[in-house]
């Protein structure tokens, strides 16, 4: 049919100006296809001579505009919930699904690339952990420490610096700084010495040793029969055992100086030696990562880079049990919240 022999009054199918006598529409009214009729299809056809009704439109075309929407939609919500989800892992320090590296989540000092790795651990931690020499009247020997602030605090053990004339310190950049005791607590075998001289150095974030469990993985720093800087790894072995280390500075100094290392009692046997009458007993933690002297004073970290514990106490085979023993995995160490709590009586200049 021409367009000259259309009724009057009807419209050319298609785009057409508003009607002003036309109702306005609601003003919520559902969102249409893009495209669509403004009405239903079927209404539309009985509003006009069939000769001019829009043809019907498929069912399947019909609910393709709100599918596309609701996919559009669904695709939304799942990258604002990844984001969510993604946004929690980063503040936990763990998996979308609430699993940690680590039962003592703290921070995470470790780099997001190396998460979770003993090398991000070491990478992270190292600049953190110093060796000390420390010379009395009997001899010298050699520890490890734990900065806890930029300007040179740092922790280690009390047998490690008991009695010692002059302490000197090297950093993990290989400087080396005089040291003077802050405070010390021979019950708890907890130290804190001061640099001298010292800025900018990096200190450890000391995590929480109360949410350790059996079985975590954990990371050892110190230094080694001298060994600067040696990292070791393992796992927590057990928890809150008696620990009896010896209070008797200068028996204790005598055979740690002769590399049989600091003498311990647990489960009544005694090793590194004779502790003596003089002895104290604290709560440990187990470790199988491989300690040696020279490890006493430093660090056990978790797998997010948080100290978790001070090295304190490990079985060191000496004389014919040492070509045959290896690595006997028995160490133990101060937990940190341990240390937290004695560390503004040891600032205060406790025991010195």
């Amino acid at each position: 049919m021409s367009e000259n022999s259309r009724p009057s009054g009807v419209p050319e199918y298609g785009p057409s100006p508003v009607n002003p006598e036309w109702p306005p529409p609601p003003p919520h009214a559902p969102q249409q296809p893009a495209g669509g009729p403004a009405t239903p299809p079927a209404a539309a056809a009985a509003a006009a001579p069939a000769a001019f009704a829009a043809p019907a439109t498929p069912a399947h075309r019909r609910s393709r505009g709100p599918a596309k929407l609701l996919v559009a939609v669904a695709i939304v919500a799942a990258a604002v919930g990844g984001t969510t989800a993604y946004g929690v892992q980063e503040l936990t320090g763990g998996s979308a699904t609430g699993v940690t590296a680590s039962s003592t989540a703290d921070t995470d000092v470790v780099p997001a690339s190396l998460k979770g790795t003993v090398a991000g651990v070491a990478k992270a931690v190292s600049p953190s952990i110093v060796e000390i020499k420390a010379a009395s009247s009997s001899g010298s020997a050699t520890g490890s420490g734990v900065i806890v602030t930029d300007d040179g605090e740092v922790v280690t053990n009390n047998h490690v610096v008991a009695g010692a004339s002059q302490i000197q310190v090297r950093t993990s950049d290989g400087k080396s700084y005089s040291a003077q005791v802050v405070g010390t607590d021979p019950a708890k075998d907890l130290a804190l010495i001061k640099l001298e001289d010292a800025s900018g150095l990096k200190a450890a974030t000391l995590g929480d040793s109360d949410g350790v469990q059996v079985g975590d993985q954990v990371v050892a720093i110190g230094s080694p029969e001298g060994l600067t800087g040696t990292v070791t790894s393992g796992i927590v072995s057990a928890l809150d055992r008696d620990v009896t280390v010896s209070t008797d500075e200068s028996q204790g100094q005598q055979q740690w100086q002769r590399g049989g290392g600091w003498p311990f009692e647990f489960e009544g046997q005694e090793f590194n030696g004779d502790t003596g009458g003089s002895t104290t007993t604290y709560k440990a933690i187990q470790t199988d990562a491989s300690l040696n002297p020279g490890n006493s004073g430093g660090a056990l970290i978790d797998m997010n880079g948080n100290i978790i514990g001070i090295n304190s106490a490990m079985y060191a085979p000496s004389g014919a049990e040492s070509s045959t023993a290896g690595s006997v995995g028995l160490g133990f160490a101060i937990p940190v919240n341990t240390l937290k709590a004695d560390l503004p009586e040891l600032r205060a200049g406790a025991g010195s």
